[in-house]
């Protein structure tokens, strides 16, 4: 079997995997900042990651998958107020549905950890790099030196001086240089915060990472993982801020990165609105269809949706499991079959290639095919070869999550249709101020088991 190569965005080369301890593999991937549904883009990383354990599983490794909680947040301060609730409230409603999503698409959950929960580990750090001389604080804030540190940039391969500010940094002339990100910010009336040695505040949103992925995995951890919008300023300063507190440069061995998934030409983003929420995929078509569409293309490069590619994407996976459902009608469970070796050595190669999904499914289709020629041309004396077939395409299902019993959201078509209706009609009777009766329509799913999630981005359903 071909050895294990991963590309890597910081060297930007293929790189052979060598763990930093034998046997155990530490990855931390960017996670949740709950504060809206899931939309389909969300998943590219869950899903691949699934994928990704389940492979190095399957080499022999033992997995540490460790992702981050953002349960406070610039983001969610806004959803809460839009809301009139509270920060913790909104993270823990967008983050439940963000784990049901997960559960319906079978993805195993990570090891989650919350930035709430780390606030003191997060503190001591700031204070440490304050110490080494790489952040200052002013009037309550502090801010990164990212002069102080000549490889900044080298992820982005940018050079300070053509820098611009990027997402979610803020201009502010109490800073060095306007590069500088915040570590800390100070209080802000009505806002959550906590104890620190330069007063009330909460952290800044790089630092997080830092900090948690540190404190769980330790420096020099296997794979740092995220989209490839997190690229710069978040890993940038990601990177800074870890090699300014460890004092060299062993931060990640592996820096991971996905491409988005686009709709209509641009990124799937709220803000743009051109989004589809993970739910409403797997309701029109199939969890594992999801599944396919998302591992269909190199990770690292875009994905277009569309709804004739979902289609596609339900036909393959329905092609998959109807063969597979007649094959072991005619031959058999396969389960005490072998493998083919020819096409498990196929499968190997391509996901020992930087993980390559999209040669893997390919693979698959191919013994679906062979399967199905196999049956189309009578069962006679073809028993064996059939069984090794059923059971090499049990393997790669496996290995790629289409064979999980989805639960919870693997609705089908009536069933989504009806809840639109409902969800439309309780909209009318709020809209002719039938208040009364809107609240029955939600207490009345709520008793069968159904609850109702208002925001301002309207109502969505999910099963409680």
């Amino acid at each position: 079997m071909s050895e294990l190569k991963i590309y890597d965005s910081l060297s930007r080369t293929l790189v052979e995997f060598s763990p930093r301890d034998p046997g155990k593999v530490g990855i931390y991937a960017c996670g949740l900042t709950p504060q809206a549904p899931a939309h389909i883009g969300h998943m590219r990383g869950a899903v691949l990651f699934d994928v990704i354990r389940k492979w190095l599983r399957h080499l022999g490794f033992s997995v540490d998958f460790v992702q981050n909680f953002t349960d406070i947040d610039d983001k969610i301060i806004r959803r809460a107020q839009e809301e009139g609730t509270s920060p913790e409230e909104v993270a823990r409603k967008y983050g439940q549905m963000y784990f049901d999503d997960l559960e319906a698409l079978g993805v195993e959950p990570a090891r989650w950890v919350y930035v709430t929960q780390n606030i003191p580990e997060i503190v001591a750090m700031i204070e440490k790099i304050i110490e080494r001389g790489h952040a200052y604080a002013v009037d309550g804030d502090v801010y990164f030196r990212v002069s102080s540190l000549p490889q900044y940039g080298k992820l982005s391969r940018r050079k300070i001086s053509e820098m611009q500010a990027g997402a979610r940094i803020e201009v502010d002339e109490r800073k060095e240089h306007p590069m500088d990100f915040a570590l800390w910010k100070s209080a802000k009336p009505g806002e959550p915060s906590w104890d620190s040695p330069w007063g009330k505040g909460r952290p800044g949103w790089h630092i997080e990472c830092s900090a948690l992925s540190l404190n769980e995995l330790g420096p020099n951890f296997d794979i740092h993982a995220g989209g490839v919008d997190l690229v710069f300023p978040h890993h940038e300063n990601e990177i800074a801020q870890s090699e300014a507190y460890l004092g060299k440069e062993e931060f990640a061995r592996i820096w991971m990165h996905w491409g988005a998934v686009r709709m209509a030409g641009d990124k799937m983003s709220k803000s743009v609105g051109n989004v589809l929420a993970v739910r409403e995929a797997i309701a029109k078509y199939s969890a594992g269809a999801v599944r396919l569409l998302l591992l269909g293309t190199d990770y690292r490069s875009p994905i277009e949706y569309s709804d004739e590619r979902m289609a596609e994407a339900q036909a393959g996976f329905n092609r998959i499991q109807t063969a597979l459902a007649r094959a072991r009608q005619m031959f058999g469970s396969g389960s005490e079959a072998e493998i083919d070796s020819g096409y498990m050595e196929r499968f190997a190669a391509a996901m020992n290639h930087d993980f390559n999904t999209a040669a893997a499914t390919a693979v698959l289709y191919e013994v679906v095919r062979e399967l199905n020629e196999l049956m189309a041309n009578g069962v006679e004396n073809k028993g064996s070869r059939a069984n090794s077939l059923i059971r090499t395409a049990d393997e790669f299902t496996g290995l790629l999550g289409l064979s999980t019993e989805h639960k919870a959201m693997e609705t089908d078509q009536t069933e989504s249709r009806l809840m639109e209706l409902l969800i439309g009609l309780r909209k009318e009777l709020r809209q002719a101020k039938m208040f009364e009766l809107a609240d029955k329509i939600r207490e009345d799913l709520k008793d069968i088991g159904i609850q109702l999630e208002d925001s301002v981005e309207g109502t969505t359903w999910r099963r409680s």
